[in-house]
Parts: C-alpha cells; sequence; structure tokens
C-alpha cells in the first residue's frame, strides 16, 4: 500500500513538474514569436520618415475626467442584480438609475460608448463625486477627437493647425507645437471616461475587454463653436490633410429646428472650399441618433476621402447604409473576415452614391477606410489615390495602439498577447482564401477588386482596384487607458500616409 502510495505521489510530481516545464517551454516560445513581430512591425514603421505635413482638424475640446468604472460605481451594484439588459439602450440618460442600466449593457458586452445627458445637475452631481474618490482612481487629461489626433500627429512630426476653444488651463495640456485657431474660454466642457479592464466585475456582470463609457453634458462642442475662427486660418494654412472630428457632440442635442443642420451646412461648405490636392479624413464615433447620421451622409461623407472607425462605428455605419437603421451594439472582437466584409459593403456603398451623382463637381469618392480593433489594424486603400505606405501605415497604427492603451512609450513584449489566429480568411463567404500568419511579415497585403452595388447587392460594371492591409495588434495585458486609442490609432495611420 505504501509502495502504491509513494508512487502515485512521485506520478504526480512528476506531471506537475512537466506540466510546468511545458507551459514555461509554450511561454518562452510565444515570448519569442511576440519579440520577431515586434521588431519586423518596428522595421516597417520607421521606413518612412514623417515630412513635416500639414494637418489642419477641428473641431472642439474637452477636459477628460478618467475613473475606474467599477471602485466609481462600486455602491450601485445592487442595482443591476437580476436585470436583462437588452433593451437599456438609452439614447438620452435622463436618471441616474438609466446611466448605471446604460452603462450596465455596455459594460457586459465591452463596447465602448458615448452618451449625452440632458440633465445638468446629474452630470455635476456624478462629476463632484468622481472628484471626491481617491487620486488614484481619477485623473484629469485633455480630451476631445481634434486634440487627440493633433497631438499624436504633431508628436509624429506633422504641422498641426486645431479648430477648438479652451481654457488657459486645459491649452496647457495641449503640445506647444500646435497652433490652436479658437479663442480661449473660462469654463471647458468635461467628458466622464468611465474606464474598464478585461475581466473586472460589478455585481453579477463581467467585462470581457477592456474599453470605456463617455457620458457628456457638453455646452461648446455641439454648437462647433470653434468652426468660424478655425474657417478664418485654413485659406492662410493650405492643409496637405484636412480631418474633421468630434460630430458626435451634436448627437442628441437640444437644439433649436434646423440649426444643427445649418451648422453641418457650414461644415460641408468648409470641406468643399479645400483644395482637391488636399486630402480630407472624417473620424466616426458613437452615434446613436439616426436623423444626425442620416445628416451626416447628406454633409460629410460625400466630401471625404477617408473614414476611421472602430468595430461598433463600422457595424453602425453598415447598417445604416443597408438597412436605414442604427446598430447600438456590436461584436467587440470580430474576426478579419467579418469586419472586412463590413468595410467592403461600406466602401462600395459610398463609392456607388458618388458615381453619376456630382452636380456640384465638390464630392469625393471614399479611398481610404481605416478600421481598428482590439486585434487588428485593417486599410483598404484605392489604388492609384494619393495615400502612401499603407504597409507601413498599418504597422505604426498597431504600435501606437499598444503604446497608448498601455501608457507606454516602449512595446514590451512580456506586456503582450496576440489575439489573431495563425491565419484569417480574407472573407466569410464560402471558399475564401486563407492567409497564413507570418511572424516575419507580419503585416500581410494583397489586391482585390471591390465592385460597386446598385438596387441593393445586384453587381455593377463599376468596380474600384483597392490594396487591403491587415496587421496583427500586441494587445496590452493590463490596459491603463483605452480612451483615445482610436484617435491616437488614426492618426498615427494617417502620418505616415500624406
Amino acid at each position: 500500500m505504501f509502495s502504491l502510495l509513494s508512487t502515485a505521489t512521485m506520478f504526480g510530481a512528476f506531471t506537475a513538474l512537466f506540466a510546468i516545464i511545458f507551459q514555461a517551454y509554450l511561454s518562452s516560445n510565444e515570448l519569442v514569436k511576440l519579440t520577431v513581430i515586434l521588431q519586423h512591425l518596428r522595421d516597417l514603421e520607421v521606413e518612412f520618415p514623417v515630412a513635416g505635413p500639414r494637418v489642419a482638424i477641428g473641431y472642439g475640446s474637452c477636459s477628460d475626467l478618467h475613473v475606474r468604472a467599477v471602485n466609481f460605481l462600486a455602491h450601485n451594484e445592487t442595482i443591476v442584480s437580476g436585470l436583462n439588459f437588452t433593451d437599456y439602450t438609452f439614447d438620452d440618460i435622463t436618471t441616474e438609475e438609466e446611466f448605471l442600466l446604460n452603462f450596465a449593457y455596455y459594460f457586459q458586452q465591452g463596447a465602448a460608448a458615448e452618451r449625452f445627458t440632458a440633465n445638468r445637475e446629474l452630470f455635476l452631481r456624478l462629476v463632484q463625486r468622481a472628484k471626491k474618490s481617491s487620486s488614484a482612481d481619477h485623473h484629469w487629461a485633455l480630451g476631445g477627437n481634434a486634440p487627440v489626433i493633433g497631438s499624436r500627429m504633431a508628436m509624429e512630426g506633422a504641422n498641426v493647425l486645431l479648430g477648438a476653444k479652451m481654457s488657459n488651463k486645459l491649452k496647457s495640456h495641449l503640445r506647444p507645437e500646435v497652433l490652436l485657431t479658437g479663442s480661449l474660454i473660462e469654463d471647458d466642457d468635461i467628458h466622464l471616461i468611465l474606464e474598464y479592464n478585461t475581466g473586472d466585475t460589478w455585481g453579477q456582470l463581467v467585462s470581457p475587454r477592456a474599453n470605456r463609457y463617455i457620458l457628456h453634458n457638453d455646452r461648446h462642442n455641439p454648437m462647433l463653436s470653434s468652426l468660424e475662427e478655425f474657417d478664418a486660418a485654413l485659406p492662410d494654412f493650405n492643409p496637405d490633410l484636412f480631418i474633421v472630428s468630434g460630430l458626435q457632440m451634436m448627437d442628441n442635442y437640444m437644439y433649436q429646428p434646423g440649426v444643427r443642420e445649418a451648422r453641418l451646412l457650414k461644415v460641408q461648405r468648409q470641406m468643399q472650399a479645400q483644395s482637391p490636392h488636399t486630402l480630407i479624413h472624417f473620424e466616426m464615433a458613437s452615434f446613436v441618433e439616426l436623423e444626425l447620421l442620416q445628416q451626416l451622409m447628406r454633409y460629410v461623407l460625400p466630401y471625404s476621402d477617408s473614414i476611421g472607425m472602430n468595430e461598433q462605428e463600422l457595424d453602425n455605419l453598415r447598417q445604416v447604409l443597408e438597412t436605414g437603421r442604427i446598430s447600438l451594439v456590436a461584436d467587440s472582437n470580430p474576426r478579419v473576415a467579418h469586419s472586412l466584409d463590413q468595410a467592403r459593403s461600406v466602401f462600395a456603398r459610398l463609392n456607388q452614391q458618388f458615381v453619376g451623382n456630382d452636380a456640384t463637381g465638390k464630392r469625393r469618392p471614399l479611398s481610404r477606410i481605416h478600421l481598428h480593433t482590439l486585434a487588428y489594424q485593417a486599410f483598404i486603400v484605392s489604388k492609384g489615390s494619393s495615400w502612401k505606405h499603407t504597409k507601413q501605415a498599418a504597422a505604426k497604427a498597431s504600435l501606437t495602439a499598444h503604446r497608448h492603451v498601455c501608457a507606454s512609450t516602449i512595446v514590451n513584449p512580456d506586456a503582450s498577447y496576440l489575439q489573431m489566429d495563425g491565419s484569417f480568411a480574407v472573407s466569410a463567404k464560402p471558399g475564401a482564401r486563407r492567409i497564413p500568419f507570418d511572424n516575419r511579415v507580419p503585416v500581410s497585403c494583397w489586391d482585390e477588386s471591390i465592385p460597386l452595388s446598385v438596387d441593393g447587392d445586384k453587381p455593377s460594371l463599376n468596380a474600384v482596384e483597392v490594396e487591403i492591409c491587415v496587421a496583427p495588434v500586441l494587445i496590452c495585458k493590463n490596459a491603463k487607458q483605452t480612451v483615445g486609442a482610436g484617435d491616437n490609432i488614426s492618426g498615427a495611420g494617417l502620418v505616415l500616409q500624406i
């Protein structure tokens, strides 16, 4: 009996030791793999230096108040017990209960969200509560799509003209190289940023990935208050790239009839006034109001060469184009094949609207889509367009994603992981070819012909020849900040392509 126990004990110890050694072997192999991928991404990133392009970007700014979501909301956990969150997608947050239920809806899916509340008393109460939390749980930062993208591009070597109004205090956080066109104001709009990490728990809910929820009660940004001063500075600046961003602040705002449309018409005229040699990029965001998206398709998208977005925003835009309805939430970790099919659909439909439908002579065919997700960067760029170095831009966007989320200038393979498989399909359609993942050639690029659709899904004789590039992201294991990731990634991708 003793002999049997000794044998069993020895076998158990041997098995445990073998498991430890095997796990160490796998970890070592994975670290080597990540290091090889990182080196080749870096080689691509520095292949073409930035030659000081001139970039004009609007509109608006804000002061971001970041809090750790589960700590900030810890005392509210009981409100979500036993509830089904399929219907808590309020367009306008009016009460604290609606705020909590809406946060829970997106938190459980790991989906990014940005929502407006007209209830200023509620908003200021939440801000005061956040300010009273421990210093480890909250901090302030420069916010707004335009300042964040502009700061990133200035950091990368671009000359930047920014259309925004901000206080002296907020301006001190802006990179000194960025030229601010808007006048100074007393009080900045504030955005309350609820950050959470993969595996964070709130009540019975668990987040499947790191992300953020934003609540705002803006006064300046919804009116694009910096637009006129920005407009006056643009002719002399003569930008190589003009970026339109921050328009989601116009979502669900209590405008007088016709006011929002009039402001968007001014944005359209500003876009139309740019030189044919100036590329125009529109940065998507979290839109929840169908009417605003329809206005964007009338006044903004037809005059954009390029669109940048995440997986939620891509799905939303595709839904509006295909069905006339909005999509409030989508898969937060979509497969490459699924995302590329969605991006092709958006690319085809927006370009089909351009064909034979340009009485003004000012509309622009869409020539670039940049999709940034947790696991990968995907680019679709028209062959023969003015956009350059797509493969290198994909690599730079990928590395910027890690650096921003980890809040580090160094990409550490040991602090990273990959979510992409050993190969990926280029489409979810049956029989689509698969591209094997090569550690030494981490950015996969290929040429395609995208047919333009008419009458729904019937093919057209027209087609656009494109290059598609997909780069893996070395995902940060311990996310420090997710808000602003898309803006930094978009800015880094754009700076190499102009």
